[in-house]
């Protein structure tokens, strides 16, 4: 990864029907809305897939920054799993690595720096993962830029974590 004040990332949100997506400026210091993913079913993540790598490609990435959605007590649930599983879909597909960041509240963050800017309500749902996909990446990039120091997630640990309390489980 390039050094700090250099970082080019992208930021996903991960959702059952769709895929926020973000990218650092040039100089990797702020995260800017790139689009929304949108997929008919939960499963159909080939042209997901080939899309964010497309946009990876497109804009130089070094890092790819995903959304971990935990439980408010830090737990694994069903959603932290199919979110790790399409993490490991995303490394594959871009041969780059996925950092894993906490995104608890951030489509709440979201939704009220929508009401903030005065975002019409029927419009918000349109707009949503973007801005949240924003503030998983801007989290990532002040991180990067205050300490240098990313908190590591260990996805294999946590997959088999949610596999051992839900046996039988597939993505």
């Amino acid at each position: 990864m390039a050094a700090a004040g250099s970082v080019r990332a992208l930021g996903l949100d991960f959702g059952a029907k769709t895929v926020g997506v973000s990218a650092s400026d040039a100089l990797g210091v702020t995260a800017q809305g790139l689009e929304i993913i949108r997929r008919k079913s939960e499963n159909k993540l080939r042209q997901t897939l080939a899309r964010i790598d497309e946009l990876a490609r497109e804009r130089r990435v070094e890092v790819i920054v995903l959304g971990l959605p935990r439980t408010m007590g830090g737990r694994v649930s069903e959603r932290t799993y199919r979110t790790l599983i399409f993490g490991e879909m995303v490394r594959k597909r871009t041969d780059l690595p996925v950092v894993y960041w906490d995104e608890r509240l951030t489509t709440v963050a979201a939704d009220r720096t929508m009401q903030a800017t005065e975002v019409a309500e029927q419009d918000r749902k349109t707009y949503v993962d973007e801005i949240a996909a924003m503030l998983i990446l801007q989290g990532y990039l002040d991180c990067v830029h205050s300490s240098g120091n990313v908190p590591e997630t260990d996805a294999e640990a946590l997959i088999a974590e949610y596999e051992t309390e839900h046996p039988g489980t597939v993505a």
